[in-house]
């Protein structure tokens, strides 16, 4: 070996013992701010802060992107450091994290909102509306809640929904069978959103509703873009499509205000007529940042849904026949025409809905801020770390759900163990919109099941699950009219 050669293969050597080194620094500096005030009896809990700078976010897409096996993220901890009490340290989403994973600690994290707030970032804030129900806290979120519960949730709100609903879902389908082959996820994108705009703002026409896409699209976009806001960057396109739909809806509010002769019946109008126990209305505000969250908020997550359904059926054909046997019952007896009681009386669909909301779940976790410091189990959560309440471990955990990764709508014949079932958040902001959601995909499966024939175009494709879990094809389907 001649003398250069050796010379790197000393430095190589050497930088063996340093590179330990600082990796065992940066687990300690980033607990150092605990160990300087954290005396007395609790401890942060097990877990390993990762690389510096990077904490673990390579090893986060290693199991999520490379493996595509995500449940191994959380299980690995799990084999090296025990079960314990579901909490774990790490540094993810750029700081110092608590991962929960358990019933019981996400509980506490998400009911007790006077310890852990949701962090809101200034960017956030502003594209989403300061005042909508998913910024504000406590009394103010509590009331705001309350007032779109009513206005959506409700059984007499979904009631009302269902006629309107159950014409354009099977408008939609027809639609989809004239084109003979789609992608469910794109046209499911639209069908929703024209749902959303129709029974929330009364809003319709084709033109419209492309623009509201576009618009809900460019603003979602800003909320994972780089903090850089000038022409030409991500974020500032995303401020541009906010401020346009925000106009969109103080027009409409502004229009209803001068002319209120001919009811609209829907959630803006109903916003508009809420009052406080006090007599106190929401203000105009209240009212456009409450229709940007709930824009932004079902503007994905049941397309998801809806892409899932088509595939589990698509795979699990002794499913779809027992869901033809339920709905040909009703169908023959009311004809197309449906009621809320109708569609509540179908006990195996529910059943098949909710297995379809477990699998395709789209939240792997929900976070949260510690505002002080707080004691669980022996453990520590610091003022000002993060807590990453990890969702899909839950909805994926064999000790929760037997077999878990396989789809049978039959293991809902029994209640789900407590605070196993998250797939709508949990505590005090559990989704607002979770029965108006899971009423789009009921009716969805009742026009689908009588009918139409469908096959996956590619059935073996491979599943990818950042940013959220979906076959890479987004079940693209050819579809028939029976």
């Amino acid at each position: 070996m001649d003398a250069t050669a050796g010379f790197w293969v000393a430095v190589a050597v050497g930088m063996v013992p340093l590179a330990g080194l600082f990796w065992w620094w940066n687990d300690y500096w980033h607990a150092l701010p605990f160990r300087l005030h954290g005396r007395g009896s609790a401890k942060l809990p097990p877990g390993y802060m990762g690389i510096p700078f990077l904490g673990e976010l390579p090893a986060f897409l290693w199991y999520f992107k490379v493996l595509r096996r995500p449940d191994d993220f959380i299980n690995a901890k799990r084999r090296r450091y025990g079960d314990g009490v579901g909490l774990y340290r790490t540094y993810l989403l750029g700081s110092p994290t608590i991962i929960a994973c358990s019933p019981s600690a996400n509980k506490l994290v998400l009911q007790d909102e006077s310890s852990f707030g949701v962090p809101w970032n200034y960017t956030q804030l502003m594209l989403i509306g300061a005042t909508g129900v998913g910024a504000v806290e406590g009394a103010a979120h509590s009331k705001v809640k309350a007032f779109l519960v009513r206005a959506v949730n409700q059984p007499d709100a979904l009631r009302k929904f269902t006629p309107l609903l159950q014409t354009r879902i099977a408008a939609s389908l027809e639609s989809w069978s004239r084109k003979g082959r789609i992608t469910v996820y794109k046209e499911a994108n639209k069908a929703i959103l024209g749902n959303i705009g129709k029974c929330f703002a009364s809003i319709e026409t084709e033109h419209a509703m492309e623009t509201i896409d576009d618009l809900v699209k460019g603003m979602l976009g800003g909320l994972r873009a780089f903090p850089i806001n000038f022409p030409g960057t991500a974020l500032y396109y995303s401020f541009q499509c906010s401020g346009k739909l925000k106009a969109i809806f103080r027009q409409e509010l502004e229009k209803r205000k001068c002319d209120a002769s001919e009811p609209k019946n829907d959630v803006m109008e109903a916003l508009m007529q809420m009052k406080e126990q006090e007599g106190k209305r929401l203000s105009e505000d209240e009212i456009v940042d409450n229709m940007m969250a709930l824009f932004a908020a079902g503007y994905e997550t049941t397309s998801i849904s809806i892409m899932w359904t088509f595939y589990y059926l698509a795979k699990h054909s002794d499913v779809l026949l027992k869901l033809r046997e339920e709905h040909m019952l009703v169908s023959k007896k009311l004809g197309d025409m449906l009621t809320y009681e109708d569609i509540t009386s179908w006990k195996y669909t529910s059943k098949v809905v909710e297995e379809i909301l477990r699998m395709g779940s789209t939240t792997t976790f929900m976070v949260r801020t510690a505002k002080k410091d707080v004691d669980y189990r022996g453990y520590r959560i610091p003022k000002g770390w993060k807590v990453a309440c990890w969702f899909r471990y839950l909805h994926t955990n064999p000790e929760h759900f037997k077999d878990p990764m396989s789809f049978n709508p039959e293991r809902w014949n029994e209640a789900p163990k407590a605070g196993s079932n998250l797939v709508f958040g949990g505590g005090v902001r559990v989704c607002a919109g979770n029965m108006f959601a899971r009423l789009q995909i009921t009716l969805l499966v009742h026009h689908l099941v009588l009918r139409y024939r469908w096959r996956l175009v590619n059935p073996n494709e491979k599943v990818l699950y950042i940013p959220y879990p979906r076959p890479a094809d987004e079940v693209e389907i050819d579809i028939t009219r029976i």
